[in-house]
């Protein structure tokens, strides 16, 4: 049993003992920063008994370079980049290029258009992909087919269907699957798990609510009927998905349309989802439901919600979504996160922060730091979301572990699963009004509800194959 003074002192000993040979700081306002752990188990098997890796990249764009580059970090010398595929020419040579500038032999990977084509060109032990969503379900499961392991962004895929098949494919051919939702792999929250909920000291637990506040100050309009320049294959770009109007923010943009992604729940929300239900043990919500829409900016050129509610019901506990962009953010250090209510303590996270307060006592609030002093050249990186970038190591250290043991790693593809195709199915009720949707994971369908399965699965354009399970 816990009294008030030994929930301080555990709060205490979070903020001054947080990891066990990790650095921490104070920054002068009570909040403590954490540096990653020197010790790492999954790193240690790894530089034992960590072999040479044949790597390619599927999406050489803003987060497929910079997952390359941690899985380069943590794998060193056994990494040989041998493949890179873009449909936009510029962005795959400059990845090409970046590439052979920190790979240890200094060579430019192979360059491809077509996943197909490099997949028939090349053998392979890894691949990652880091395309939008839309394009993850077709090269995720060719690169299992060609005897890859995965390394796959969030959300798996961009329907049920898509994410069910990925999962089989990778139970059938027996591969390690990491998926990018790293928060399992973040050093200041994998022991907040062990010091406070595991313990129990955040008692009972029967609510949680996560969000995303982006705080917007006007709609978001973009520019309409440009034409896709030579260099970017816009038809390939698009794919199975809809072939629509070309813009030129697609590069970055595309979360902010259905037709390409999930909107704000299957880009952020699924991270939040998945890191609550791994803090409090969950598995496939029972019921789901939601509710939103085009609200504050109806005149926006994008096409997703710029408010949505959902709700996650399971026997006896309820996680809740709240997406809005038309608010000023209340703390620049939650726009988004989870909050937890348990009856002895509380407790919010989210990419970077991990801050927990016993019931009566005062809240122990942590940081996750940069690691500079180790990795210089993130200091330098375009794009690198820097204070992530440890947990993102421990994810590629997680992943490189477990192709050595042939073990599961910490999100594996069916931990992916369950949260993608959860946070579709909040989508999918909007869709239907607020349907509540009754959810049977054994047989992959909505109990009794004929119209949300013809949902499912998205139409593909034509020559495109979807998935079958």
């Amino acid at each position: 049993m816990f009294s008030r003074r030994n929930f301080l002192q555990t709060g205490a000993m979070a903020a001054a003992g947080l990891l066990a040979n990790a650095q921490v700081r104070a920054d002068g306002t009570g909040i403590q920063t954490v540096e990653s752990p020197l010790e790492n188990a999954d790193r240690d098997l790894w530089e034992k008994e960590g072999r040479h890796l044949r790597v390619g990249l599927v999406g050489s764009g803003w987060y497929g370079k910079s997952d390359l580059f941690r899985l380069i970090q943590c794998g060193g010398e056994h990494i040989e980049v041998c493949a890179l595929c873009d449909v936009d020419s510029n962005t795959l040579e400059e990845a090409g290029r970046l590439i052979a500038e920190r790979q240890a032999n200094k060579k430019v990977p192979n360059l491809y258009k077509d996943y197909r084509e490099m997949f028939a060109n090349e053998k392979l032990d890894v691949c990652l992909i880091g395309t939008p969503d839309h394009w993850h379900a077709l090269p995720a499961i060719a690169a299992m087919e060609a005897g890859c392991d995965v390394y796959l962004q969030k959300p798996i895929g961009v329907d049920v269907i898509e994410c069910a098949a990925m999962y089989k494919t990778a139970r059938r051919l027996n591969r390690v699957v990491q998926v990018g939702l790293q928060r399992r792999s973040t050093p200041i929250l994998v022991d907040a798990k062990k010091k406070y909920f595991d313990s129990g000291a955040m008692g009972d637990i029967y609510s949680a609510d996560t969000h995303c506040f982006l705080g917007w100050r006007g709609a978001p309009i973009y520019d309409q009927n440009q034409t896709p320049p030579p260099n970017w294959d816009f038809d390939f770009w698009c794919g199975p998905a809809p072939k629509g109007k070309f813009y030129r923010q697609f590069h970055r943009g595309w979360r902010q349309f259905m037709e390409y992604g999930n909107g704000i729940i299957g880009d952020m929300g699924v991270h939040m989802f998945d890191l609550t239900r791994w803090l409090m043990d969950l598995g496939w919500p029972k019921q789901i439901t939601s509710n939103g829409g085009r609200f504050a900016f109806p005149e926006a050129t994008t096409t997703i919600p710029d408010t949505q509610v959902a709700r996650f019901d399971y026997d006896g506990k309820t996680v809740e979504w709240h997406y809005h962009t038309w608010t000023e953010v209340p703390d620049g250090r939650f726009y988004w996160g989870t909050e937890i209510l348990g009856t002895k303590a509380q407790f919010r996270a989210n990419s970077s922060c991990a801050d927990f307060k016993p019931r009566g006592g005062e809240w122990v609030k942590v940081n996750s730091g940069t690691e500079f002093d180790r990795y210089p050249t993130d200091q330098t990186e375009p794009g690198l979301e820097k204070n992530i970038a440890g947990a993102n190591r421990a994810h590629m250290w997680n992943f490189l572990a477990r192709i050595v043991d042939r073990g599961r790693p910490a999100s594996d593809i069916e931990e992916g699963y369950i949260s993608t195709a959860s946070c579709i199915l909040a989508n999918i009720s909007l869709q239907m009004g607020g349907a509540a949707l009754e959810w049977d994971p054994e047989n992959i369908c909505v109990k009794n509800n004929p119209e949300a399965n013809k949902l499912l699965a998205r139409p593909y354009r034509a020559p495109w194959k979807h998935p079958e399970i």
